[in-house]
């Protein structure tokens, strides 16, 4: 089997990093969790049996007529009169959390937002809503949104710099102009604006996010391509022939990948950052969806009930501390002064 002995020295050093390596499978296991988060956080069962047979409510969806009720339209687990029906001749499998981001528990004892409880175990928020299962969600909507805005930006940061560096004269210095001026630009104010303007959902605020973000890591890759440009390999690969895109992206890039992975997590965590703020002053994910911003809001908005601020503030916290973790070990394997001590 082949074997890099530079990669078996980064991994080690990485693992050195305890705080790195063990904030990685923290991460790593919350975030498998929260992408399963209809099986865990739901208000419908996973598996209820009727009758004789399976049924896979978090999956399909059923009429109440199925369990021998009234109405043709899905069936309300929760509806005592449906889980008398269900439990008379069956059985029903619920996930831990029997609520799910925008189900609304209309039997509090006390107003809401209601203190955390054995019902509840964060509370609910001032709509009734589950506080745990809204983190859940929304911890697994800011990391995919985190990752793929970090995923997109990566490569249209990366393609332009190498262009750049490569090139060098008009093209770096018409570069260099263009990111002058853009990166100027209050970037904040202009994302809310352009938020005002069309209904926010997912993937229209990725775009708008990703017209700003794509230049973290210009500069990196092309002063790492203004280096390499003049080296020997480099010189004598266009002797021999080799096509530019060939030189560029399978000869000079792995030279820049280096300082392109090192600086992937903290790309990925203002990325969140970006989001959670969006969220905190409106201009985010649609009204209604679960997010640590919005919940951040909520927290702002109801003092006298800490629990929905303190909840997303360790939630917030949390989540940011183990990428910076993660960010720094990555750092300190790619570091030639670490691995090859």
């Amino acid at each position: 089997m082949f074997r890099n002995p530079v990669f078996e020295r980064q991994w080690r050093t990485f693992k050195g990093n305890r705080r790195g390596y063990w904030s990685m499978w923290i991460f790593a296991v919350l975030f498998v969790l929260t992408l399963f988060a209809e099986l865990i956080a739901n208000d419908k069962p996973l598996l209820v049996s009727y009758q004789g047979a399976l049924y896979t409510p978090v999956f399909s969806t059923y009429p109440e007529t199925t369990f021998g009720g009234v109405f043709e339209t899905e069936a309300d687990y929760r509806d005592p009169f449906v889980a008398e029906l269900i439990n008379d001749d069956g059985w029903m499998l619920w996930p831990p959390i029997r609520y799910s981001h925008d189900t609304i528990n209309y039997d509090l004892d006390v107003p809401s937002p209601a203190p955390p409880s054995g019902e509840n175990w964060l509370g609910t928020d001032d709509q009734a809503r589950d506080v745990l299962a809204r983190i859940i969600y929304g911890f697994r909507i800011s990391v995919l949104f985190g990752l793929a805005l970090t995923f997109a930006s990566s490569i249209i940061g990366i393609i332009v710099g190498a262009l750049q560096g490569y090139y060098g004269g008009w093209v770096d210095l018409a570069g260099q102009r263009f990111l002058e001026i853009w990166q100027s630009m209050p970037i904040l104010f202009l994302i809310i604006i352009l938020s005002s303007f069309v209904k926010p959902n997912f993937w229209w605020l990725l775009g708008i996010m990703l017209l700003f973000s794509w230049m973290a890591l210009v500069d990196l890759v092309r002063a790492e391509f203004l280096r390499c440009r003049n080296l020997e390999y480099v010189k004598a690969a266009r002797a021999l022939g080799v096509s530019t895109p060939v030189i560029m992206f399978r000869h000079m890039l792995p030279n820049a990948m280096v300082a392109t992975l090192t600086f992937m997590p903290f790309i990925l965590n203002s990325s969140i950052v970006t989001l959670t703020s969006l969220d905190f002053i409106g201009f985010g994910m649609p009204p209604g969806s679960p997010s640590l911003g919005e919940l951040l809001g909520q927290g702002k908005a109801n003092l006298e009930a800490p629990w929905l601020g303190i909840a997303a503030f360790v939630s917030l916290s949390l989540l940011l501390t183990l990428l910076v973790f993660i960010g720094e070990a990555v750092r300190d394997a790619f570091d030639p002064r670490k691995y090859l001590q």
